[in-house]
This record gives C-alpha cells, structure tokens and sequence, in this order.
C-alpha cells in the first residue's frame, strides 16, 4: 500500500486549477500544444521570441540546428498555422514573431487561471 505525507498527497493529487477547461478552450489550446510538442518547435518559438526585435527569419535561426533550411520552414510553417507565430514577407524573406495573444491563452492555461 502507497502512504504519503500530507505534502506530498497536496502535490501529487491537487488539481491544475478551480474549475475544468471548458470545450471551447482546450479546442482553442489543443493544436498550440500539439505544435510545440515538437522539441525543434519549441525551440524554434523560444528562439524567435528571444531574438533581438523580438522577430527573426528562417536565416537566423539555421544555424542553431542541424537541419535544412526546408525543414526549419516547415516547422515554422506549423508554428504559425497553430497560432503560435505571426509572420510578414518583406521582400523574399519572412519574418516570424511570437503571437502575444496565443502566449498569453498558453499562460493561463498553465496558471490556471480561467477568468
């Protein structure tokens, strides 16, 4: 039989928040979270809301992984169809920025706050 300190019972069993995620939001966070369960998408988001100016292009970000420039794209790609990031073309590159909006549904998601 498993025994546990009070300490331990609040942390394991203590739920995430008051009250449950409703359908509409865990339908609105799912496909952000699926996104970044990719390691070089969570990655690539961290890197590009880190960047100087707080945006960057698929040539900045090359060199912090081994991977072709396609692919980085790709990824990229899946980042900003989740809602993740916004992009601008300027000439022939694109721009990526972290979304404030889809940052902050992952922050209360994770505080627990549903307000």
């Amino acid at each position: 039989m498993l025994t546990l300190t009070p300490v331990e019972a609040v942390a394991c069993c203590s739920p995430l928040s008051r009250e449950p995620l409703s359908q509409e939001a865990a339908e609105r966070v799912a496909p952000m979270l699926k996104a970044l369960a990719d390691p070089v998408r969570l990655r690539l988001l961290s890197l590009v809301a880190s960047h100087e100016g707080g945006e960057a292009c698929v040539c900045d970000l090359n060199d912090a992984f081994e991977l072709s420039q396609p692919t980085i794209s790709h990824h990229l790609k899946v980042l900003h169809e989740a809602g993740l990031l916004d992009r601008e073309k300027r000439g022939v590159w694109v721009y990526y920025r972290s979304s404030p909006t889809a940052l902050s549904a992952l922050g209360t998601l994770i505080a627990g706050d549903r307000s």
